[in-house]
């Protein structure tokens, strides 16, 4: 799973947008590590993330380096844990970084500067399933001296954001944005608007935690990790400071108007009312009988809930670099045109079956060799349809990287993609999608649980 996949689904399970901070300020080696056990032990239930502060381990030397290591292997298995640590050097170096951090410590993400520009980052970007928090726009009272210079009529942590959107080729770029000045954090999500956001400052900082939200928060409910240190580490009950936390966080979005829970508020609910999804008794083309089926090409017939899909895809296909969509036939192929409407993007597709008369074109539509296809579908299973439809672009030197689908059933397609070197991105999940319809009692517990262990069993 990718860094922001696996945050996307902890902030869900947990519906909770809170990162709590370890910055042990503590003299002896042991102690740094011992109440850092402390904090994650009380506080892990109520947490997305967890953010170990290097330098406080670094101080101590090798003992501190071995601490920080055992730090991180004590937050329980599902908790994404976020490095900081601030690297940023030339190529070779942030590559010895990355085997450092990634591999050494176990970290799933790091902070890091973009100072020396993209082609720098690249070792540390490349790690598709590992995630990169660039400096932006950050909390300390000195920020706006360098961050907010002009250049080319704009601050120079809003170019940062933009082109922190074009280095998120690998979906694996996050910012960090400072909550001590809301204006600012707002003219980043604005520069970046699908990014996720590390925002510290809140607590002993003065951040204010309800603007931050309003500034910060993602359409989607998600996109922003509240990040809380000495407020959670130096409470008499971290455990209960860490609850308070995730709960007002959790009600700033609500009275923005947003939660974590939905990913694209009613689109669930939209594509069961169509018949995309049914609940039943079905027999597959495997032979086996399935609670559930889902039937994309029903959407032709619902121009409303076609075209808020199409507007789904848009929103991930603007953070990919390419010159053209092509549909798989036959589901996708409405939506495909659905996107091009709703975009402009012009649309390509490969023929299923090549003619022996007129054109003889294996790739229907306009293009040009060693252009770059994104390739749309319906459904994401196993991935095998989506190996063959690549081939057939790739047969006449189109370049494919990205795959984006409507619904990923989570049947190990994403994986086995990423295996052949290709990027899998959905738009929404079946276990979301499961998990919208039961909050919004469109299902009853014994539909959920019944699809949940057909899931379950393979």
């Amino acid at each position: 799973m990718s860094f922001f996949g696996l945050l996307e689904e902890r902030a869900r399970k947990t519906s909770s947008l809170l990162c709590v901070g370890l910055d042990p300020a503590t003299e002896n080696v042991d102690g740094i590590r011992d109440a850092c056990f402390r904090i994650i032990d009380a506080t892990a239930e109520h947490a997305c993330a967890f953010k170990p502060n290097s330098a406080f381990f670094e101080a101590h030397g090798a003992k501190g380096w071995a601490a920080l290591k055992e730090v991180i292997a004590h937050v329980p298995q599902g908790i994404p844990v976020i490095l900081d640590v601030k690297r940023g050097d030339i190529g070779d170096t942030n590559d010895a970084y990355a085997r450092a951090c990634f591999d050494e410590l176990g970290a799933h993400a790091i902070t890091a500067s973009p100072y020396l520009g993209g082609e720098a980052l690249s070792p540390l970007l490349k790690r598709s399933d590992r995630g990169v928090f660039l400096l932006c726009r950050t909390s300390n009272p000195g920020a706006e001296e360098l961050q907010g210079l002009t250049v080319g009529g704009q601050a120079l942590f809003e170019v940062v954001a933009g082109k922190a959107q074009q280095w998120n080729r690998n979906g694996n770029v996050g910012l960090v944005a400072g909550a001590t000045d809301p204006d600012a954090l707002a003219r980043v999500r604005a520069a970046a608007p699908d990014l996720w956001l590390l925002v510290p400052g809140v607590g002993a900082q003065g951040g204010d935690l309800e603007a931050s939200v309003r500034a910060g928060l993602r359409g989607d409910g998600l996109g922003m990790l509240i990040n809380v240190s000495r407020g959670i580490s130096r409470a008499q009950d971290p455990g209960a400071e860490a609850r308070k936390l995730k709960e007002s966080i959790r009600a700033a979005a609500e009275k923005r108007g947003v939660t974590t829970r939905a990913k694209h508020p009613g689109l669930a609910q939209a594509l069961a009312q169509a018949g995309c999804v049914r609940f039943g008794k079905f027999t597959l083309k495997s032979g086996k009988s399935s609670p559930i089926y889902m039937d994309l090409r029903q959407l032709v017939s619902f121009p409303v809930v076609l075209r808020r899909a199409a507007q789904a895809y848009a929103g991930i296909l603007a953070t990919l670099k390419f010159d053209r969509v092509a549909g798989i036939p036959y589901a996708a192929l409405p939506i495909a045109t659905a996107i091009g409407l709703e975009t402009g993007l012009p649309v390509i597709y490969p023929r299923r079956e090549v003619k022996e008369y007129g054109t003889k074109a294996a790739i229907e539509g306009v293009f040009k060799p060693g252009e770059t296809a994104v390739m749309i579908d319906d459904l994401a299973t196993t991935g095998d349809t989506k190996i063959e439809a690549i081939k057939k672009l790739e047969e006449q030197d189109l370049v494919v990287k990205d795959i984006v689908v409507l619904i990923e059933r989570g049947q190990g397609a994403t994986e086995m993609l990423a295996k052949a070197g290709y990027r899998m991105h959905a738009v929404i999940t079946l276990r979301e999608i499961l998990e919208d319809l039961r909050q919004t009692n469109a299902i009853t517990v014994e539909q959920y649980r019944e699809v949940m262990d057909f899931l379950a069993a393979g």
